[in-house]
């Protein structure tokens, strides 16, 4: 595999037989060290975050990354924390499961999940303790019926109470606080525009029906006086979210639709545009609050491609794979930094220097 070459600009990455992804390094470690494995010359350092600022947009820094950097070093507790956001995009969202079967199979842990729309579906059931070769293998047989049936009314062509069934066959928990990972799931408020957020305790099904509620199509979900549609209207990656559960390095994986290529054929293709348009200019905060972007290569498979599950879940695996050396180092200089802190302290005589385990 061609080693990544970061720069502030996404790069191509090519896997010998796989599919092409792109993979996008946002910014480096909290803790501030180089990433293993690439030269001086390859990284731009970023100004680590101060945890006590609110998060806003972090400035590059002048500075190229060097062997020695200053700032704080990070200690045995900083252990890195990795929170996994999901964006929507219909059955494109079912590449999703093949980047979670390749964080099992290589060890990567979650410390939270969080997702909009068809990322909130796989995020639920993930977090709930379904595997990824399950979540793939639902994927790559459900249809757009499953979840959805047509009932016209003057709020939506749609409505998603069938969904409630199915995520009942997939989840293998049904609420937020019994989660054995942290799930965050976000929607919109129709009438304020805000995101809504829905994490730590109550029931599943309804956020998650919500966060998929494509205006237009589906029927709004209402629920404590609000009418609430998808979560992708109001922040298309929940990075934010991921952080607020306590990720100290987010994941974010994009699964946009396919670039219109002539003029749209119909008022779907309209909305779907419209939304390309608006995203595109509200994605500076999701990025912000990311680490690494995953955009798996899924060609020109459009929105309701089911049928092209095998496909949809092969890009994702080689999406994570190609980013695997970027998530490898972060705990590799955390445990650089802590044999460096450990050495320090016992030269200064408060630790007996003994050889790390």
């Amino acid at each position: 595999m061609q080693q990544p070459c970061v720069d502030p600009k996404p790069q191509t990455l090519l896997r010998e037989g796989s599919l092409r992804s792109r993979i996008e390094i946002v910014r480096t470690a909290d803790f501030g060290l180089p990433i293993a494995g690439l030269t001086t010359d390859d990284v731009h350092a970023t100004c680590p975050r101060d945890p006590g600022v609110p998060m806003g947009r972090r400035h590059d820094s002048s500075a190229v990354v060097q062997p020695l950097i200053r700032g704080r070093v990070a200690s045995a507790a900083d252990a890195p924390r990795i929170g996994l956001a999901l964006g929507g995009g219909f059955a494109r969202g079912i590449a999703h499961a093949g980047v979670l079967k390749v964080f099992e199979r290589h060890g990567i842990p979650l410390h939270c999940i969080t997702g909009v729309s068809a990322g909130a579906i796989v995020a639920a059931a993930y977090a709930s303790g379904t595997d990824a070769e399950e979540i793939a293998r639902v994927g790559c047989s459900m249809r757009f019926k499953d979840v959805a049936r047509w009932r016209i009314c003057r709020m939506g062509f749609m409505g998603s109470d069938r969904m409630k069934q199915f995520l009942s066959g997939v989840l293998k928990t049904h609420r937020f606080e019994d989660m054995p990972t942290p799930l965050g799931v976000l929607a919109t408020d129709l009438c304020t525009g805000e995101p809504v957020s829905f994490r730590d305790t109550g029931d599943v099904f309804l956020p998650v029906r919500a966060s998929c509620s494509y205006p237009g199509l589906f029927q709004p979900v209402a629920t404590g006086g609000r009418l609430l549609i998808d979560g992708a209207m109001s922040v298309e990656i929940p990075a934010v979210l991921a952080r607020e559960l306590g990720a100290t390095h987010v994941i974010s994986v994009a699964v946009p639709a396919p670039p219109l290529c002539r003029p749209p054929a119909d008022v779907f293709q309209v909305v779907r545009r419209c939304f390309q348009i608006m995203q595109r200019h509200s994605e500076s905060a999701w990025r912000n609050a990311s680490d690494l972007v995953l955009t798996p290569d899924l060609k020109s498979i459009e929105w309701n491609g089911f049928d092209a599950g095998k496909e949809l879940v092969n890009a994702g695996e080689a999406a994570a794979l190609a980013a695997l050396p970027v998530i490898r180092s972060w705990f590799a200089d955390m445990n650089a930094a802590a044999s460096q802190e450990r050495t320090a302290l016992a030269a200064s005589g408060m630790l007996p220097l003994v050889p790390s385990t």
